[in-house]
């Protein structure tokens, strides 16, 4: 037995108490005062806090050990691997590949190849441990095949987690239509292209009953149409990163190709509106959005850059900036980082119940830190937060009662 005392204790949604954490094995069997049976062995947190393990929803690479310097001890993985996650023997390596010291929970592709035409092997998939279907980074563009997609999903009690983005408008873009990609001379597409695609998803879930995760919404538009729907009670979820959060498309100046994203950065209004839309519950997930791209990748004229941001170890002191700022309590955040992920995904973890997996990360909040990408130990350190000072520092990882 394990024994975590003298934390200060994260329950997503429900509060924060002192006290501390009792595992049996790789379960957690008591949560605040307990009395310590005597064979078990004690870790004093120092005051220090303990929260549920990270579960990153959406990573387009495996780090393990930038996972662990993030806290994240279970990933969604994206569908757009080499080979694509179509496959039942693919998806089974994907999920194996990664245990005991990280979980890695796949998302199968929702159509072969990722092509947005014929329907995958979703049953297939799901029994070789897919946890949900995904159309990868990009938008199917059939709304016959979308629709088929969400039924299947529906039937098989699965998430479709879905890029909304809608491909005739965006096709090409690398920014979003205004004043900066105007004065940078960059293909640009109107903000509009996220709302229309998520208003025709949201209007197909709701036909079919299926659930769908939107993996990112950034603008104010597209926020408006998923409390709308949720009000309705479509069962639709969505997340977001920390760039759409504290970024505006202004941090492109310069063609800084960091901060060439998919979907790419957004107005200040838009990025106004999601930090409203963390506040007042309409976004559900946050996550890294981890996708580690070297120089033979970036450091090429932005239109010729990848998209994309190396996030893992990031996603802990950024997402306390919104604490710090007010705009949202830490039990919420970790709802935001570990519950609700968890919750799409449907596997049993990211709150602090008796009877849950021990997967669990003490923190010190209060330790301050400069931001500097060529120190990840991610593939890559391609972050558009090169530089930035942050607080908040993991210091202790446990995966199913095991520190890692």
């Amino acid at each position: 037995m394990l024994a975590l005392l003298d934390a200060t204790v994260v329950y997503p949604v429900s509060g924060v108490r002192s006290g501390g954490v009792l595992v049996d094995g790789d379960t957690i069997v008591a949560t605040g005062v307990f009395d310590v049976p005597s064979h078990a062995a004690v870790v004093d947190c120092g005051g220090k806090t303990l929260a549920p393990g990270i579960v990153d929803l959406g990573v387009f690479a495996i780090d393990r050990a930038a996972f662990r310097a993030g806290g994240i001890v279970r990933v969604g993985l994206m569908p757009d691997q080499t080979p694509v996650l179509d496959d039942p023997g693919i998806v089974q390596r994907s999920a194996l590949v990664g245990k005991p010291d990280l979980w890695i929970h796949p998302i199968a592709a929702a159509t072969r190849g990722l092509a947005g035409e014929a329907l995958a092997e979703m049953a297939v998939c799901a029994s070789a441990g897919a946890k949900a279907v995904g159309t990868g980074r990009t938008w199917i563009a059939d709304a016959g095949v979308m629709h088929r997609v969400l039924a299947y999903a529906r039937d098989l009690g699965l998430t479709v987690i879905a890029h909304a983005e809608d491909g005739g408008l965006a096709r090409g873009a690398v920014a979003t239509a205004g004043e900066t990609a105007t004065r940078l001379g960059l293909p640009a597409a109107s903000a509009i292209a996220e709302a229309l695609a998520v208003a025709r998803d949201l209007m197909l879930a709701e036909e079919t009953g299926a659930r769908l995760h939107l993996r990112q919404v950034t603008t104010a538009a597209a926020l408006d149409l998923v409390r709308a729907a949720k009000r309705r009670g479509v069962a639709v979820t969505c997340g977001v990163t920390p760039a759409h959060l504290h970024l505006s498309d202004i941090a492109m100046s310069d063609f800084r190709t960091f901060a060439h994203l998919s979907p790419p950065l957004r107005a200040e209004p838009d990025r106004q509106a999601t930090l409203a839309a963390i506040a007042d519950g309409t976004i559900d997930v946050l996550c890294s959005g981890h996708d580690p791209h070297g120089p033979e990748a970036k450091r090429l004229p932005f239109v010729d850059s990848r998209a994309g941001m190396a996030g893992a170890e990031t996603l802990l002191p950024l997402a306390l900036m919104l604490v710090r700022d007010g705009h949202v309590t830490l039990e919420r955040l970790f709802a935001l980082l570990a519950a609700n992920p968890a919750r799409v995904l449907g596997v049993e973890t990211g709150t602090l119940e008796a009877g849950r997996p021990a997967d669990l990360m003490l923190f010190d909040s209060q330790t301050p830190w400069r931001i500097d990408g060529d120190a990840f130990r991610a593939s890559a350190g391609n972050t558009p937060f090169d530089g930035l000072p942050v607080q908040g520092r993991v210091l202790r990882v446990w995966k199913g009662g095991c520190e890692i």
